[in-house]
């Protein structure tokens, strides 16, 4: 039992994986909010690229 506990204590004061785990959780933040949104972001990127073909089609390279 005593083995466990110096095992646990030593668990909870090993912050050597704690960067890993806040980017996982910031990537799993971003990809929830990319899926919750994803209609909006698809529009937006449909208008932005329709209006980028549009002036590459009417420029001219006089």
């Amino acid at each position: 039992m005593k083995k466990f506990k110096n095992f646990s204590k030593k668990l909870f004061k090993n912050e050597s994986g704690q960067g890993a785990t806040e980017y996982i959780l910031l990537l799993v933040v971003v990809v929830a909010l990319v899926m919750l949104f994803k209609n909006q972001i698809k529009s937006a990127m449909d208008s932005k690229l329709q209006t980028l073909s549009s002036d590459i089609t009417g420029f001219s390279g006089d």
